[in-house]
C-alpha cells in the first residue's frame, strides 16, 4: 500500500469518497448518489486544490486508490473559524478498519502543521464508529449537538 498526494488529475475522485463518508447508521438505506450536489456537500470537491488549505493524501493499493484524507477552509458542519482547515475522509468499506484511516489522519496533521496550520477541526456523527479513531489520533470534542460532535485537533 502506498500513500501519497492526490493529484490535480484525481480530483473527480472527492465525489466518490464524499459519497462513500456518509454515515448511514445500521438499517437505514442510503441516500441517493446526486445528494453529494447540494450545496452543503459541494463545498467540500468544488474548485478543490484552489484554496490554501486545500490538501488530500490518498491510500493507493495495487494501483487503485482506496481512501482519501482531504481538508479545506470551508464553512461545513466541522467550521470552527477562517484559519481551520476541516477534515473530510473516507475509504472503501472493505477497506476499513484495517488502520489505513488512522494513518492518512496522521500524515494530514503532519502536512497541516507543516504548512504552519494551528489546528484542524471536524464534525462526526455520535454513532459513527470513527469516533474512535479521531481520539486517538489527537482530536477533542469541543462542541456537540443533538447528532454530532464538532472534533478540534492542535497541532
Amino acid at each position: 500500500m502506498k500513500i501519497r498526494k492526490l493529484s490535480d488529475k484525481e480530483t473527480e475522485l472527492l465525489k466518490d469518497f464524499l459519497y462513500e463518508a456518509i454515515f448511514i447508521p445500521e438499517g437505514v438505506e442510503p441516500p441517493p448518489r446526486e445528494i453529494i450536489e447540494q450545496p452543503e456537500l459541494k463545498l467540500y470537491y468544488e474548485d478543490f486544490g484552489t484554496g490554501r488549505a486545500d490538501n488530500c493524501i490518498v491510500a493507493e493499493d495495487d494501483g487503485r486508490v482506496i481512501g482519501a484524507v482531504w481538508t479545506r477552509i470551508m464553512d461545513d458542519y466541522g467550521h470552527v473559524d477562517d484559519d481551520t482547515p476541516s477534515f473530510a475522509i473516507s475509504l472503501y468499506r472493505e477497506y476499513r478498519g484495517l488502520g489505513i484511516g488512522t494513518r492518512l489522519m496522521r500524515e494530514m496533521l503532519k502536512l497541516l502543521k507543516e504548512q504552519g496550520f494551528e489546528k484542524a477541526s471536524l464534525a462526526v456523527q455520535k454513532e459513527n464508529y470513527a469516533v474512535r479513531m479521531y481520539e486517538k489520533v489527537g482530536f477533542r470534542t469541543v462542541d456537540e449537538n443533538s447528532e454530532e460532535f464538532i472534533m478540534v485537533c492542535n497541532l
